[in-house]
């Protein structure tokens, strides 16, 4: 009985532990679910609030972007109406001077045609004046009258040197030629030079096309001091000079710069014998330099090292090789290789070496530098430091061949100043003009037309020993053959001693 009564108030006792619980845990309950839901309202009012401020945003964006584009388009309409403004005023202004420039032209030619009308003789009939004034105010007729729109410019000291009694001093200083040197270059150039009159203009007379170029070429004067000498425009005379020295290299260079013919191959052979005492020498060689601007490409190829360092002054320039006869006459020219490449590159470069390796130069001599190499048709100084008497005797006399050739060049750049600086001619023309140079020192030398001693140009060109100065046996034989003869044979000098 106590043990059963014992157990049921542990029972009631547990029971009434978990009512206590419980009712502890529903109030607990009770007091957290207001805190939840006050948690949850504030929430919901940050996002409503921030729903708005962002609605406000967009709004305030909008109302700003509409703003602007208003504002644009009224600022883009404003500037297109000052443009158009702008360009109204300058139409304006075009059409006044228009106008000016067309009252001009009509008040100029209506006083040409009365100064025209004033010189009319009376034999002359109405219709025949009626003609010129027309010819005279329309710009079209069938006259010769010069536009009224062609600048007029003064030719008196041209007409001056093509008068008939100009001292002959004179205008050989001005044209390094006589008159009658200048009229066989005009006779022989008339038939490719000359140019038809046209409606608007009469063609400039040979004479004067022929003198624009050698004047040009013989001063070296910039083309705007040429125009005004000559009475014609800047690009009128650098025309004149290119197609004057085109026609010399088509019409003259065949007739006065070629290859000697058989006869008068033994007449130079025997002329150099005479001067050398060396047999069956046909030409003396010899390669300068023409200064020119920087070219736009390959500049490092046209750069001169040599005269460079020498002048202290950065120099560009073309080579021109030349061989002579014993009178200083050109028989061969190479021009236009860039500056940078040696002498013996330049020959390697030319139609002579061609023609040599053609078997057109065999069983005789073109004497050179020691800028050449020694074969078999080139025959050079020793160049070695320890000479022989005999091989000096050799060196003096070939020296006086290589002097004619120095020489020749001396005069080319004294009569023809514009080989003496840089030019104003293009790279690609340069060759044309300096044949015609070439051709023009042939005809000169020809005529024996002296060179003024005011004129005379000393020569600087540097030599460079070739790297193979050896390209033959057999003519290192020949060569040493010819210094024996020399000296043995009593023709060699004694200057060297």
């Amino acid at each position: 009985m106590n043990g059963s009564s014992s157990s049921n108030n542990n029972n009631r006792e547990n029971n009434s532990g978990r009512k206590k619980r419980r009712k502890k845990d529903d109030g607990e309950e009770e007091k957290t679910e207001p805190k939840k839901k006050g948690v949850t309202e504030i929430i919901t009012s940050l996002l409503v609030l921030e729903e708005h401020e962002k609605s406000e945003d967009s709004e305030e964006q909008n109302r700003e972007k509409s703003l602007f584009e208003e504002n644009y388009k009224k600022e883009k309409d404003t500037m297109l109406d000052y443009y158009s403004n702008v360009q109204e005023y300058y139409d304006s202004l075009n059409e006044n001077e228009r106008m000016k420039r067309k009252r001009s032209r009509a008040s100029a030619t209506a006083a040409a045609v009365s100064a025209a009308g004033a010189k009319v003789t009376d034999s002359v009939d109405a219709a025949g004046a009626t003609a010129a004034a027309c010819a005279g105010g329309g710009g079209g007729g069938s006259g010769h009258q010069r536009r009224l729109w062609v600048k007029d410019r003064s030719q008196a000291w041209w007409d001056m040197c093509n008068k008939p009694d100009f001292p002959e001093e004179e205008f050989k200083k001005a044209f390094r030629m006589s008159k009658s040197t200048f009229d066989l270059i005009c006779e022989e150039l008339n038939s490719v030079v000359a140019k038809e009159d046209t409606m608007l203009r009469a063609a400039i007379p040979v004479r004067q096309r022929v003198a624009v170029c050698i004047w040009r070429l013989a001063t070296g004067e910039p083309l705007r001091l040429v125009s005004k000498r000559f009475g014609l425009g800047i690009s009128t005379c650098h025309k004149l000079v290119l197609e004057v020295c085109s026609a010399i290299r088509t019409v003259l260079m065949p007739k006065f710069l070629q290859w000697p013919d058989e006869e008068s191959l033994k007449r130079i052979k025997d002329e150099f014998e005479a001067v050398s005492g060396i047999p069956n020498v046909v030409g003396s060689m010899y390669t300068t330099h023409i200064p020119i601007i920087a070219p736009k490409i390959s500049v490092a190829a046209y750069f001169n090292k040599r005269h460079t360092e020498r002048n202290q002054k950065t120099s560009y320039s073309i080579t021109v090789q030349g061989v002579v006869d014993p009178k200083g006459v050109f028989t061969d020219v190479c021009i236009g290789w860039p500056g940078s490449m040696p002498d013996d590159q330049v020959l390697e470069k030319s139609a002579l070496f061609q023609r040599a390796n053609g078997g057109l130069l065999k069983g005789v001599w073109i004497v050179g530098s020691c800028g050449y190499p020694l074969m078999d048709w080139v025959l050079v100084p020793y160049t070695q430091q320890h000479l022989t008497w005999t091989q000096h005797a050799f060196n003096e006399k070939i020296g006086e061949i290589q002097k004619v050739a120095k020489d020749a060049f001396a005069r080319l750049k004294g009569r023809w100043c514009c080989l003496q600086k840089r030019t104003e001619v293009k790279l690609q023309d340069l060759p044309v003009v300096l044949g015609a140079c070439c051709v023009l020192h042939n005809i000169c030398e020809i005529r024996n037309e002296d060179v003024d001693p005011e004129l005379k140009f000393e020569l600087v060109d540097d030599e460079m020993v070739p790297e193979v100065g050896l390209r033959s046996v057999s003519s290192m034989k020949a060569r040493d053959a010819i210094a024996h003869n020399l000296l043995h044979h009593g023709l060699a000098g004694t200057a060297f001693l």
